[in-house]
C-alpha cells in the first residue's frame, strides 16, 4: 500500500498537527507513534496516545514497539509498503537511515534555537532557550538525515521569547509557526518543488540532554536564572524543584518579587514571608515570589529551601 503523507509523533502537539493537516491541508494517510509500553522504558514528557485519530478521522495508526523504529513488526511494515513524505512532530529520537530511505520525498522535522543551524543542535532546544534567557527562537523545518539536526533547511520562521513566556506559551508560538511551515512544505510537495538549503556559515553547538533532576533550583543563583529555569521546565515537563527539610517542593510558577528591599537578614533560599499562601524566598540578588507549588506540607516563614 502507498501512504503519501505520514506523521511521526508521540505527544499532544503531534495530535494537534495531525488534526491541522487533516482539516486544513490534505488527508493524513498514516500516523506512526509508539505503544504505551515503550514509554515505560523512555522518558517522554507530554506523551499522548494517538489512536483517537483513527476514531476521529479514520487515519490508520501504527504503534511501534521501539522508539527507534527497529522492532521487527515496524521493519516489516515499512518494507511492505510505500511512502512519499513524512513529517515529524514531537518525535524525540533519531529516525534511522533505513526508515528515511523508505520515503520518496524525505522526512521533515523541526529544530530551533536563537541562532541558525547547525548552531544549537541537540536536545530540548525550546526549554534550553528559555532557561538561557534567549529572546528569540528560529524554528527550522528541515529534512532529516542520519545525523542530528543537520542544516538541510526547507524554511525558517522566527518568534519572540518574552520574559512572560513559559515553556507552554512558547509551545503555543512554536505550534503556530510549525503550522505555517507545514503548509508551505505540503504545498511544495504537491507542486513537486521542494527546495532544500544545505549551506550554512554558522558553527556547531549542542544542547545537552535534560533530565528531571536538572530542574533542581540553586538559590545561590541570580533571580533571573532561577526564574528562567522555573518557566523553562514547568508543565508539561517535570517542573523545577527544591527541598524543604526532607520534602520535595515542585515549583510550577514563580516570578521575581523585589530587588531593592533589604533582605540581608535572610539567607538565600530562606522564606521571608508567606502572603495568601504564596512564599517569598530570598535569592542572592533579591527575592522570588512562588505563585504555585506542590509539597506534602505548606511552606512557612523561616523555612529554608535547598
Amino acid at each position: 500500500m502507498k501512504y503519501k503523507v505520514v506523521l511521526f509523533g508521540v505527544k499532544d502537539t503531534s495530535e494537534n498537527i495531525a488534526s491541522f493537516i487533516q482539516e486544513q491541508i490534505c488527508p493524513v494517510d498514516l500516523v506512526i507513534t509508539i505503544s504505551p509500553e515503550v514509554t515505560k522504558k523512555n522518558q517522554v514528557s507530554g506523551y499522548k496516545g494517538l489512536s483517537s485519530l483513527t476514531d476521529r478521522y479514520g487515519i490508520p495508526v501504527h504503534e511501534a514497539d521501539s522508539y527507534f523504529l527497529t522492532d521487527d513488526r515496524t521493519q516489516r511494515f515499512l518494507a511492505e509498503n510505500e511512502f512519499d513524505i513524512g513529517i515529524s512532530m514531537g518525535w524525540q529520537r533519531l529516525i534511522p537511515k533505513s526508515v528515511l530511505d523508505r520515503f520518496r520525498c524525505g522526512i521533515y522535522g523541526f529544530h530551533g534555537n536563537c541562532g541558525y543551524l547547525p548552531f544549537g543542535r541537540g536536545r530540548s532546544p525550546l526549554n534550553w532557550s528559555i532557561i538561557l534567557g534567549d529572546t528569540r527562537f528560529n524554528l527550522n523545518l528541515f529534512r532529516y538525515d542520519e545525523k542530528a539536526d543537520s542544516p538541510n533547511v526547507f524554511a525558517t520562521e522566527m518568534f519572540a521569547l518574552t520574559p512572560h513566556d513559559d515553556i507552554r506559551t512558547a509551545q503555543y508560538k512554536n505550534m503556530i509557526c510549525s503550522r505555517n511551515l507545514i503548509r508551505r512544505l505540503l504545498q511544495a510537495y504537491q507542486e513537486g518543488s521542494i527546495t532544500i538549503r544545505t549551506q550554512s556559515k554558522d558553527f556547531d553547538s549542542w544542547y545537552e540532554k535534560r533530565t528531571a533532576e536538572d530542574g533542581r533550583i540553586d538559590f545561590g543563583a541570580r533571580t533571573r536564572d532561577i526564574y528562567n529555569l522555573i518557566r523553562g521546565v514547568t508543565a508539561p515537563f517535570p517542573g523545577a524543584f527544591a527541598m524543604c527539610g526532607g520534602d520535595r517542593v515542585t515549583i510550577w510558577e514563580a516570578h521575581p518579587f523585589d530587588e531593592i528591599i533589604d533582605f540581608s537578614a535572610y539567607a538565600p533560599g530562606e522564606v521571608i514571608e508567606v502572603f495568601d499562601g504564596r512564599p517569598i524566598v530570598r535569592t542572592v540578588d533579591g527575592s522570588l515570589l512562588i505563585d504555585r507549588y506542590e509539597c506534602v506540607e505548606p511552606i512557612r516563614r523561616g523555612d529554608i529551601l535547598t
